[in-house]
């Protein structure tokens, strides 16, 4: 990393022409780490609301399942189905949002170790690939969120932008691409497995929630 780059980072004091601060005045430049913080901090804030989504859309699953398991006793299989169908929906908008809040996890943690290392352009370009295909995959679920996501991107691109002008190096788009698919792929696996884990099957008779994504199976 260059020395001026460092300069930035770290915020240090040095003797700048009177052009230079003229310049600065008009448009004073913005230090990294504190914009790294600041993406960390509203990345946090999007994981606490996925949080209290997914406590809401608990809540639901254990009211339909016991639907399900009354209408089973009640030999009413037609009804039993019926509810199961509706489960199949909010498991599989659970596992979405268990694999955001998966995925945004591992970019907090990369970020952190970004603002401890420096290692700008590696670090940032997947995690904003990252946050684009949370955004996408949450749109449906949660439509204001489509711009708090899209304002940490940005937030994130402009990093990257400058600290490629900084130190003169670019960003690997096939690299950043694979190293962001690899960060949602485990959490889809981590999310599945632990919905599998965490939430009851249903009746032998019934279809399961896992049984219907099979046709149309969905990740982020």
């Amino acid at each position: 990393m260059s020395e001026k780059f460092d300069k930035r980072w770290n915020e240090k004091k040095e003797k700048r022409s009177f052009g230079e601060l003229i310049r600065e005045a008009v448009r004073p430049p913005s230090p990294v780490k504190p914009r790294l913080d600041m993406a960390v901090r509203r990345i946090e804030l999007q994981i606490q609301k996925l949080d209290q989504a997914n406590e809401r859309f608990n809540e639901r699953d254990k009211s339909i399942f016991a639907r399900i398991v009354d209408a089973y006793s009640k030999h009413d299989i037609a009804r039993a189905k019926v509810f199961a169908s509706e489960l199949a929906e909010i498991r599989k908008m659970e596992k979405m949002i268990m694999q955001a809040r998966l995925a945004l996890e591992q970019i907090v943690l990369r970020l952190r170790t970004v603002s401890e290392l420096g290692d700008i352009i590696t670090t940032i370009g997947p995690a904003v690939n990252v946050l684009t295909a949370v955004k996408n995959g949450m749109a449906n679920i949660f439509p204001e969120a489509e711009k708090d996501f899209g304002q940490i991107g940005n937030l994130l691109s402009g990093i990257v932008a400058e600290a490629g002008q900084s130190t003169g190096v670019s960003i690997n788009f096939e690299a950043a691409n694979e190293d962001a698919q690899r960060i949602l792929t485990e959490a889809a696996t981590i999310a599945e497995q632990r919905i599998k884990e965490r939430l009851p099957e249903l009746p032998a008779a019934i279809p399961s929630a896992s049984s219907t994504e099979k046709s149309g199976k969905e990740t982020l």
